[in-house]
């Protein structure tokens, strides 16, 4: 079995603060958050942000301030979300980078997601990935359903090895419209990756967030936990903070004889040592 990465993803752009008021959507409560989380054993941060009336943005001011504080005050890799809200425009997506973060997601293609869709056409994938190569920012792939994998053979086949050289992807399960939170879906995915993935991690949405990550921690994975995936610790147990799932990642990770990486391991796994 391999070192443990522990992304965390605090905050999202789907739930509304009235509905969880313990939802870190301000910068004071988002770096208090990266803190806690660092402490506890995660590695990344996936970002989304809010704005004054906590509704989620792009504001490229803002997101600057974000990466700013947050490499300041962790050694935390700070990956942003490209992905925004599903009602985000793409031009407003490709500008995140702007923002200069060591990371960024980038979804490889479009997906329903509940009532919605998740677009993600493949003149926006690629343009988005030549730009992250132009910039030296590492991107980690999305993977919602399987036609995502055999896209990104596509991309590497085309456009070559992204900057640093390593290639980490991130299976999103269980939400309505993309592949099962299932042990067998994320069997049949890793089985399907391309060689030339270095790295790969999972999470499972809403009730598939624990089926999702002991199959992960078993199969040698990395793992995502967040509020911005899951809001509960069980049936009718609220989450309190995005701490109390990290710590039960480490604590799972522990039964399973996985070591959580040190920070300089998690930029070696993700390729930013030589950006």
């Amino acid at each position: 079995m391999t070192g443990l990465l522990i992304t965390v993803a605090p905050t999202g752009a789907e739930t509304a603060k009235d509905d969880c008021p313990q939802l870190p959507t301000t910068l004071e409560e988002l770096v208090a958050t990266a803190r806690e989380c660092e402490a506890a054993g995660a590695r990344m941060i996936h970002v989304h942000i809010r704005d004054d009336q906590h509704r989620p943005t792009l504001d490229l001011g803002r997101l600057k301030d974000t990466v700013r504080a947050l490499k300041e005050s962790t050694a935390l890799i700070v990956q942003l979300s490209t992905g925004g809200s599903v009602h985000d425009p793409l031009e407003q997506r490709l500008k995140v980078l702007d923002a200069e973060p060591d990371s960024c997601s980038l979804t490889m293609g479009t997906t329903n997601f509940g009532d919605d869709v998740f677009s993600n056409p493949w003149p926006f994938v690629t343009e988005l990935y030549q730009q992250a190569q132009a910039r030296g920012i590492v991107p980690e792939f999305e993977l919602f359903d399987l036609g995502h994998v055999a896209s990104l053979q596509r991309l590497l086949d085309r456009y070559g090895l992204p900057a640093g050289g390593r290639v980490h992807v991130d299976f999103v399960m269980g939400v309505p419209g993309g592949m099962p939170g299932t042990a067998a879906a994320l069997v049949a995915g890793v089985h399907a990756l391309p060689e030339q993935v270095t790295s790969w991690s999972a999470t499972g949405i809403g009730r598939t967030t624990l089926p999702v990550m002991l199959a992960s921690l078993s199969m040698g994975g990395h793992l995502r936990v967040g509020m911005e995936d899951v809001l509960t610790l069980a049936k009718g147990v609220p989450v309190t903070s995005n701490r109390e799932l990290v710590d039960r990642a480490v604590g799972l990770a522990e039964m399973a004889q996985r070591q959580v990486l040190t920070a300089a391991e998690a930029r070696l796994l993700m390729g930013l040592e030589s950006t």
